[in-house]
């Protein structure tokens, strides 16, 4: 399929810039309204028109949105004590959101035989930015994750999960016999991601060692991994994980502090117990949008890793149980656009789409889990809410992906059913 406009891009597009940037910041103004409400009419034939998963698009601006607005109240006292101005993290985060829906309307326009093509590039990416935080990396709360770019700090471990994903997926579609038969097809793609694990393990970064651990063991297990196999694979990583645990005396700690952190309140418990305070105060209906006590320098992280609290005591259940339908929602469709990809032959389409859709999902269960006390503190983003350039980016190009083997198994069914006709 030729590399070209999606019908689908402009729409993004637009909607992103003038939605967001335009209508936002600058509804009062007359000139800005006509551009918009001139660019909408532009792209209602486009949206009509295409071939996509509306449903998704939805999800996605939504998740875009609140996460603009989310990061915008939790870090507005923390920027002005910090920086002096209380809007430079939200306006930061707008930009990074501009930039990423941008990104995954370009994305569309390439077709998914070119990422398929690129599978050693996407190991070479890995790799590199995985070394290259550990040399030149910039330490952050005892971590080295960052690599400083000068103008943002790019976080080594989303790009090179995304790549990894991309990777194996098309390894398990060249070796998918071997993988599904041999020992040996099984256990290569293993060692790889061995690899990186212990190069994440050197930041070190557990969290994404996780996430990547799951996200591996679901593609491998839905490539058609015989269930021996898969089972020796999930007894192995989590007796490693197990190790890993109790290996490092602060993660010891978590673990016991998780247990019972009202009695480490004020000391390695006093994150999950401030989250739950937050949580207790929101009730039903929550303390309304701005009026969280928590994030007023009680709650570390609030516009990183604990935002989910933070909107949970401003917006309270309703509001909570919201953007988790809206991630989870995220999540099936992503699986179940590898799923349709898949049975209808485009392999790679369908093994990446069942990546990205378990990357979304390990990482929101695992932050709303340590947010709400059900899993032990681990520092991990909340997909498409949390505060990040390089967390939400790659979820948009992510995104832009899904959309483009979405389109293309549309395409080849409609052309299979003008064959049959």
């Amino acid at each position: 399929m030729p590399c070209c406009w999606h019908p689908l891009a402009p729409a993004l597009i637009c909607s992103a810039v003038l939605k967001i940037a335009v209508t936002s910041l600058c509804a009062g103004c007359r000139r800005w309204r006509m551009a918009d409400m001139a660019a909408t009419t532009l792209i209602k034939p486009a949206i009509q028109s295409a071939s996509f998963d509306r449903l998704l698009l939805l999800v996605t601006l939504m998740l875009v949105l609140l996460g603009t607005v989310m990061i915008t109240s939790a870090s507005m006292e923390v920027a002005y004590g910090r920086l002096g101005n209380p809007f430079y993290y939200a306006s930061r985060q707008v930009l990074y959101a501009m930039i990423g829906l941008i990104a995954m309307a370009c994305t569309l326009m390439v077709p998914v035989t070119v990422w398929e093509r690129m599978g050693m590039l996407h190991l070479l990416v890995t790799f590199v930015l995985l070394c290259l935080v550990l040399v030149v990396g910039r330490e952050i709360n005892g971590s080295v994750r960052w690599i400083n770019l000068g103008v943002v700090n790019l976080q080594a471990s989303e790009v090179a999960k995304f790549a990894l994903v991309l990777y194996l997926a098309g390894y398990l579609v060249r070796r998918r016999e071997e993988v599904r038969s041999q020992w040996r097809g099984f256990l290569k793609p293993m060692l790889v991601i061995a690899l990186a694990v212990l190069l994440l393990l050197m930041e070190p970064d557990f969290g994404a060692v996780v996430v990547l651990l799951s996200a591996a063991m679901g593609m491998m297990f839905l490539a058609g991994v015989r269930l021996h196999q898969f089972l020796m694979l999930i007894l192995g990583c989590g007796g490693a994980m197990a190790v890993l645990a109790v290996s490092q005396s602060y993660r010891l700690k978590r673990l016991t502090t998780y247990i019972d952190p009202w009695q480490h309140q004020f000391d390695s418990g006093y994150q999950l117990t401030q989250s739950l305070i937050a949580f207790g105060r929101g009730e039903w209906m929550g303390a309304g949008l701005g009026n969280s006590i928590q994030k007023i320098f009680y709650l570390p992280e609030a516009h990183t890793d604990f935002v989910f609290a933070v909107a949970a005591e401003e917006l309270g259940v309703v509001g909570a149980t919201l953007i988790t339908l809206l991630l989870v929602t995220l999540c099936v469709r992503a699986l179940l656009i590898g799923y349709r990809a898949e049975k209808q032959g485009l392999y790679f389409g369908g093994y990446a789409a069942y990546g990205i859709g378990l990357l979304f999902g390990m990482q929101t269960l695992i932050n709303i889990g340590v947010n709400t006390g059900l899993l032990p503190t681990k520092g991990l983003t909340l997909p498409m809410l949390s505060y990040g350039g390089s967390s939400l980016l790659v979820s948009c190009v992510a995104i832009g992906l899904l959309f483009r083997i979405d389109y293309e198994r549309r395409q080849r069914q409609q052309a299979e059913g003008g064959q049959h006709a």
